[in-house]
């Protein structure tokens, strides 16, 4: 079976209004009123990172098992007539080789890329598929690097693009709205799923297969992709894109090598000093309660830090600040604030491009 015909048997098709019959108990809709000519509508760029949303299976109720052929994002803006009510959309695949993991090396591509794309003047925002498993991680390193104001959307799915209710039709036309809104420039990178719109920093994955599974533990949506608008309510205030430091540019080939051991009862100290001997240059502490280090592992982190090694802490519980208590200051700990710990890795990776300096690490993480 061809994709093209694929697609077509999955794809939205626009529905006329005089098919729908009113009924008084029915919901209410908002109509989408198509926004004027083609050649004023705003321009996307669609880069494809792949994920489930290109995912695709034979049966309808398969939504967990499901694989080749994989959607290009040609297809997508095939399937989605609905996408050219909101804007001109030009695909482009950006996907690493088949099989291959999207590693560091091909985040700083894509990075490149995008910072491309800021200055071009053909280009008025950006939306970039990705695998929910690690869409956040991906999308926070460029909220940290590319020097840009154009929107740039982060999107996924929970389930194949032929998988019955899937997700991706949808969350990709909104996705699309967002990243054509003029409000959201200047906002950094966002996340646009189940018709929530997050930072990229303050957004988490928080169940396996649940289309609702993004959240923001500790702060909400920033803004909705309802059916009638795009609507922001707040401004994230950390650093971030056009005011970030860590410009893509001036980044070494390599990022410096940092870790994360995970908290619990009875960590062992050996795992540290696995991680110093393999040479990292910073560890990240996912601590138990408020971002406690495990007593079984303060003799090899001492050993570490004697050899160098920066100490960032997190903690386990995803929700609430990790905080500079005097403990934590004696023990030349960075708090880690409220980023988990495969976010509070990146961000060390970056500063530690800059500086060992710990007060000026405790200010990166106060600011980003």
């Amino acid at each position: 079976m061809k994709i093209s015909t694929v697609l077509l048997a999955t794809s939205l098709v626009l529905s006329s209004s005089s098919l729908l019959v009113p009924c008084a108990s029915a919901q209410e809709i908002p109509p989408i009123t198509p926004p004027g000519l083609a050649s004023s509508l705003p321009r996307i760029r669609l880069l494809s990172l792949g994920g489930t949303i290109s995912g695709t299976a034979k049966e309808r109720l398969n939504v967990t098992n499901y694989g080749a052929p994989r959607l290009s994002p040609e297809d997508w803006v095939t399937a989605l007539p609905e996408l050219a009510l909101f804007a001109r959309v030009t695909p482009e695949d950006v996907r690493p080789p088949e099989n291959a993991e999207i590693d560091e090396a091909h985040w700083l591509k894509v990075a490149k890329r995008i910072q491309e794309l800021a200055t071009d003047d053909s280009v008025d925002g950006i939306v970039v598929t990705h695998g929910t498993n690690t869409m956040v991680e991906t999308g926070y390193f460029f909220s940290l690097v590319v020097n840009i104001k154009k929107p740039v959307v982060m999107v996924g799915a929970q389930r194949p693009w032929t998988g019955m209710s899937g997700d991706g039709p949808l969350n990709m036309v909104n996705a699309v709205r967002v990243a054509a809104t003029q409000a959201a420039t200047g906002k950094g990178v966002l996340h646009a799923m189940n018709q929530n719109v997050f930072p990229i920093r303050d957004v988490t994955k928080t169940s396996a297969y649940r289309v609702h599974t993004f959240q923001g533990i500790d702060l909400g949506v920033i803004g909705v992709a309802d059916p009638d608008i795009v609507k922001f309510y707040a401004e994230p205030t950390r650093l971030h894109t056009f005011k970030s430091e860590f410009n893509i540019a001036k980044l070494p080939a390599a990022l410096p090598d940092v870790e994360i051991v995970y908290g619990y009862n009875g960590t062992p100290g050996y795992i540290v000093d696995a991680m110093v001997a393999n040479g990292v240059k910073g560890i990240v502490v996912d601590g138990t309660g408020a971002g406690s280090v495990p007593r079984t592992t303060e003799d090899a982190i001492k050993r570490a830090q004697e050899k160098g090694v920066i100490i960032v802490a997190t903690a386990r519980t995803r929700g609430g600040r990790v905080q500079e208590t005097p403990r934590r200051t004696e023990a030349k700990v960075v708090p880690g604030d409220n980023l988990p710990p495969e976010k509070a890795r990146i961000l060390l990776q970056l500063a530690l491009t800059k500086t060992t300096d710990l007060a000026e690490i405790k200010r990166i993480f106060d600011q980003y």
